[in-house]
């Protein structure tokens, strides 16, 4: 298994994992204005059952996005979306990242598409996925609670706090 992406799987999982630990029942799915009425809860499980998609997918040769269930118990339910993410720490630690899956992906009505990918690239793709769902899961929480306690890089893409640090340290240079 790449260290690195599991690494960066569970740090994301946990952050999502702690912030929805400090929310309160029904501030995790009340409908928030500035996400177009969306709640916390339904972008908590957007993020845990594309990662579902993904581990299943990645045991059965195929992941398809737009087949993920859509529960209504993980958007409702903080609890149970925390029992959710759980598993999928645990079930990510048994991936074949290397194994050949493919994709199928549907942008027009009866027309699948089949693209090779492997769990690997997958995985890549759910990290960024997560990341900017949790910048939504941000801007939300700002509305309902600012009292909630959110890491600095909540939210934050790896390239965009590597770049920021990367300013503060060439502008602390240029000052010496």
């Amino acid at each position: 298994m790449n260290n690195t992406l599991l690494v960066q799987t569970e740090s994301v999982l946990y952050q999502l994992t702690d912030v929805l630990n400090q929310l309160e029942h029904l501030e995790y799915k009340k409908p928030i204005h500035t996400l177009s009425g969306s709640s916390i809860g339904q972008h908590a499980r957007h993020v845990i059952e594309f990662y579902q998609c993904m581990t299943s997918g990645a045991q059965n040769g195929k992941i398809n996005y737009d087949e993920r269930n859509r529960d209504k118990m993980i958007e409702e339910s903080r609890e149970f979306a925390i029992q959710c993410i759980n598993k999928i720490l645990f079930d990510i630690k048994t991936i074949d990242l290397k194994k050949s899956i493919l994709l199928e992906v549907s942008y027009e009505y009866g027309n699948l598409i089949e693209i090779a990918t492997t769990p690997e690239r997958e995985m890549v793709y759910n990290i960024e996925h997560a990341i900017h769902h949790m910048a939504l899961v941000k801007i939300g929480i700002k509305e309902i609670n600012e009292k909630i306690l959110l890491p600095l890089e909540f939210g934050v893409a790896v390239s965009t706090i590597r770049h920021q640090q990367n300013h503060v340290h060439s502008n602390v240079f240029t000052k010496i």
